[in-house]
């Protein structure tokens, strides 16, 4: 009788986005799934405030608000294979849906679990409005309207030079145009910006994250429609 594995790699892709946002961990099996929503929720990059599901030989386990199967089951007790696929679903409302894949059953030992061993994309932000609306704003942040506030803020940056007064304080050129076309840009910032840093994934798993993610309790009311 061959000893149970002790560690599993997942790689977990982020459902219709292009080019790809994929990560790719080391976890024991001993892990649950509550564990492992607060796992993906640091590994993808995101912030633990909205419920979760994961979908699992056609059972659903998650948030009791989704009236879902306890999650605190751990990944042992599903015998999965290499190459075996399951699902988990982050934000109902946005519907950020994951494909996780087992990659490896007891690859090589780390020097700490969970651990992120690669990656590539940075995570959307939260509430943007899925796949689709997250897409939408990606292409905005890099088409014409913003190429025209870069314009704007260009002019700026020409008046105080030609002004030669470096005393006057930035504000004296500043008008409503300039202001809204700032508020814009900073707004396009997390759609421009597309690099994954894996040691701070990892930082964050020394540190704990995960765990304090995983304990949040999310309790809807009636009127917080964007919370599921």
């Amino acid at each position: 009788m061959s000893a149970a594995p002790e560690f599993v790699q997942l790689k977990i892709r982020l459902i219709g986005i292009s080019p790809m946002i994929w990560r790719r961990v080391l976890v024991p099996v001993s892990t649950t799934l509550h564990e492992l929503h607060g796992i993906f929720q640091v590994t993808m990059g995101w912030e633990g405030v909205h419920l979760f599901v994961f979908d699992i030989y056609a059972v659903r386990y998650g948030s009791f608000e989704l009236h879902a199967a306890n999650p605190d089951v751990p990944l042992l007790e599903f015998d999965f294979s290499v190459n075996e696929r399951f699902s988990y679903i982050h934000d109902m409302g946005d519907h950020w849906e994951h494909e996780i894949r087992v990659e490896a059953i007891d690859p090589p030992p780390k020097k700490f679990h969970p651990i992120c061993i690669g990656g590539s994309g940075a995570c959307p932000p939260e509430d943007c409005g899925g796949a689709f609306g997250y897409l939408e704003r990606r292409d905005e942040a890099e088409g014409y309207d913003a190429w025209r506030d870069m314009d704007i803020m260009a002019g700026f940056l020409e008046d105080i030079v030609a002004a030669d007064a470096p005393d006057r304080p930035v504000s004296d050129f500043m008008s409503d145009d300039v202001e809204a076309a700032m508020e814009r840009i900073v707004a396009r910032k997390p759609f421009v910006e597309g690099k994954f840093l894996r040691g701070a994934v990892n930082k964050r798993f020394r540190a704990g994250d995960h765990s304090d993610l995983m304990r949040q309790q999310i309790t809807p009311s009636p009127s917080s429609s964007g919370i599921f």
